[in-house]
């Protein structure tokens, strides 16, 4: 059975949305602050029951699968704030 390009897209956003590791305030990838889309991340990987991996990694992959799996449907000026949102995570877990 062949996959259509909406069902690709389906699938990403059900786990962004229903990540098995993180609960996420909604619409979080949205913000224009990459401090407030890193605080977001960290406080929902340090709550989180569920993860298999550290806070920190978990975070930065839920970061990371939004940043590839939006692609070229991501403006520009969203994937700058999402990218730099990458080293405020860093920081805020004392990676930097």
């Amino acid at each position: 059975m062949a996959t259509t390009h909406s069902t690709k897209k389906k699938w990403s956003a059900d786990v962004t949305e229903h990540s098995d590791a993180l609960d996420l305030e909604s619409n979080i990838f949205e913000s224009k602050d990459p401090k407030e889309i890193a605080a977001s991340l960290k406080r929902s990987a340090e709550k989180s029951k569920r993860r298999k991996s550290a806070p920190y990694r978990s975070a930065m992959s839920m970061l990371t699968f939004y940043i590839n799996r939006a692609g070229k449907n991501l403006e520009a000026s969203q994937k700058e704030v999402l990218e730099k949102a990458k080293d405020e995570l860093r920081k805020a877990f004392g990676r930097a």
